[in-house]
C-alpha cells in the first residue's frame, strides 16, 4: 500500500538542497506531489508531499545523506494525498508598515472571526534594524462579504500600518 508523506526540511540556506533532495527521491521511485520551498531569513525550508510504498523510518533513512550533507532538520508525517483539491482564493489581504509585535496574530484573528480560511500567508521584513518595515500578504477564501472583512480589519490600522482587503488576489 502506498503512503503519502509530508516532508519538512529546514536548515541554513545553501545551494543544491533541492537538487539533492529531489534526486534521491526520484532515484528511489518516489512520486512528488505539491511542494513549497522558500528562503526565510538565512534559512531554507522545504515542504514536500511524497508518495511511496515504504515505512516512514525507511523514508527518513533514504534522506539521511541530504540531512547530513546540508546539516538539515527533517520531519516526516503520514498524510492523506488530497491532490487536485485546490481552492481558489477570493480575497487578498495586504499589510505593510512599521514592524510591530502582534500584527500577524491580530490580522489573522480578525479574519478568523469572520470565517476566513487562509490558503497562503507570506511575510517579509525590510528596512533596517533601527527602522524595520513589515510586509504581509494573505490569500484565502471568505464566505463573509468583502465589506465585513474590511470592517474587521479597520480597527487594526494606525498611522504606521496600512491594511487592505481586496477581491481576488490579482497582483
Amino acid at each position: 500500500m502506498k503512503h503519502w508523506y509530508m516532508l519538512t526540511l529546514v536548515g541554513k540556506d545553501q545551494p543544491n538542497i533541492v537538487a539533492h533532495t529531489t534526486r534521491l527521491l526520484y532515484q528511489a521511485g518516489c512520486r512528488l506531489g505539491e511542494a513549497n520551498m522558500n528562503r526565510l531569513g538565512g534559512s531554507f525550508t522545504v515542504m514536500l508531499m511524497v508518495e511511496k510504498t515504504l515505512p516512514k523510518t525507511a523514508l527518513k533513512a533514504l534522506l539521511q545523506p541530504v540531512v547530513e550533507r546540508f546539516n538539515l532538520s527533517l520531519h516526516v508525517v503520514v498524510i492523506e494525498g488530497d491532490l487536485h483539491q485546490h481552492q481558489i482564493p477570493n480575497i487578498c489581504v495586504r499589510v505593510h508598515g512599521a514592524d510591530r509585535a502582534g500584527i500577524v496574530a491580530q490580522v489573522t484573528s480578525a479574519l478568523a472571526q469572520k470565517g476566513f480560511n487562509i490558503l497562503e500567508l507570506c511575510s517579509d521584513v525590510g528596512g533596517s534594524q533601527e527602522q524595520p518595515f513589515y510586509i504581509l500578504q494573505i490569500e484565502g477564501v471568505a464566505t463573509a462579504p468583502l465589506e465585513e472583512l474590511q470592517q474587521a480589519l479597520a480597527d487594526l490600522r494606525d498611522v504606521q500600518v496600512e491594511i487592505s482587503a481586496i477581491d481576488a488576489c490579482i497582483m
